[in-house]
């Protein structure tokens, strides 16, 4: 899950910054140094991960 929504804000040119952002924006509150963590350890649930794509405006993943 890491890898995928790593390449998914490289794919589309999104920093961490301009995620926590975009995720404010849909109502998710959240620090970019949280977000740094969660990336880093891979450790984030689903919901973290639909919520991130949904926030970058990702409707198809590349696999």
């Amino acid at each position: 899950m890491k890898g995928l929504l790593k390449s998914e804000l490289k794919r589309r040119n999104v920093s961490y910054g301009q995620l926590v952002e975009k995720l404010a924006a849909i109502g998710v509150v959240d620090t970019e140094p949280n977000i740094r963590n969660k990336m880093s350890r891979g450790k984030f649930t689903a919901v973290f991960l639909i919520q991130c794509l949904e926030a970058i405006g990702a409707t198809d993943l590349r696999l």
